[in-house]
């Protein structure tokens, strides 16, 4: 998939490919803020690759703003993490989307 637009770039393609007509009506991706500040993102992986594969839970807290926590839960990769922690996020599910494609 192409680099151009870095992270953000990558989702959008990862999230074109999973689009087939059906997917995208009940599936897809949620970017959101938190109040605390920071972000959440959910991501969808039913009905792609990455259902039912394992991701080890990711939880860095190197300040009161700067941390990251991702899992995978009920079908869905949940992140949440400071607010200039968004490109980390995306980065770690590029890494793990990537890993997963090259074991298949």
């Amino acid at each position: 998939m192409a680099d151009a637009g870095g992270e953000l770039g990558w989702l959008e393609q990862w999230y074109r490919a999973q689009c087939d007509g059906d997917w995208e009506h009940e599936w897809g991706v949620r970017i959101a803020t938190l109040d605390n500040p920071g972000w959440t993102v959910d991501i969808d992986l039913e009905e792609t690759t990455l259902s039912d594969r394992s991701y080890v839970r990711t939880d860095i807290r190197r300040s009161g703003s700067d941390w990251v926590m991702a899992k995978v839960s009920d079908g869905v990769f949940q992140a949440s993490c400071g607010p200039l922690n968004l490109s980390e996020v995306l980065r770690l599910f590029r890494e793990w989307a990537v890993s997963v494609s090259q074991e298949a």
